[in-house]
């Protein structure tokens, strides 16, 4: 989850910062394009494909690379970039700044809320994605913890299944024992997600309504 958040928040300020430049002369038509995207997607089958031959099945990079770039949040950066007055960026062009300083040390800081949202956004959808591992990992140790508990729900409903037949009072107890270990282990996996989320719940309003509103 980490280093989703890191290539992907890296990509979409970058992303968001050209798309948003008015002396860039086809930003409107290279939006364009990244918006049809949104539309219309190749299909699982040729992103497995494309996948296979650039050699990264049953690798980490098949976890990250595929979904690196997301096209809204890239708008909602741009949206936010737009919003900054050029003459800060003149200014610091003055000065003698180059693009990495403009972008990381004058615009970043003026729209961090957005930033921190687009972050919690990775964060949260990361956490929560399992089919990806199904398609491109092979080994178990490399499952992410969604897959883990994807397997975890399916043996339970075995076990249940088995509980329900079984005339043994013993067993029935060991199996309950059991799904009461996994049901624990479920919520203790919940529990980093939901600990980060107040932390960044403070810019969630900023960051979401920014361009909504003019005036």
């Amino acid at each position: 989850m980490v280093g989703q958040c890191l290539i992907s928040g890296v990509l979409t300020l970058i992303a968001g910062y050209v798309l948003s430049r008015k002396r860039f002369r086809y930003r409107n038509v290279l939006a364009g394009f990244i918006t049809f995207t949104m539309l219309f997607h190749g299909g699982m089958i040729p992103t497995y494909m494309v996948v296979r031959n650039l050699q990264l099945l049953d690798t980490y990079w098949a976890m990250l690379l595929p979904g690196a770039m997301s096209v809204f949040n890239t708008i909602i950066m741009r949206t936010s970039l737009q919003e900054i007055p050029d003459s800060l960026e003149e200014s610091a062009r003055i000065d003698g700044a180059g693009e990495f300083t403009i972008l990381f040390k004058i615009l970043l800081p003026l729209c961090k809320a957005t930033f921190a949202v687009i972050i919690l956004f990775i964060a949260v959808g990361k956490w929560n994605e399992w089919f990806p591992a199904l398609l491109y990992l092979n080994k178990e140790d490399k499952y992410p913890l969604q897959m883990i508990l994807r397997d975890i729900l399916i043996n339970l409903t075995t076990i249940n299944n088995g509980a329900e037949i079984s005339a043994d009072a013993a067993n029935e107890q060991m199996q309950l024992y059991k799904v009461l270990m996994r049901y624990c282990s479920i919520v203790v996996s919940t529990l980093p997600i939901l600990c980060i989320y107040p932390f960044v719940q403070k810019y969630f309003v900023n960051g979401v309504m920014i361009g909504s509103l003019k005036g």
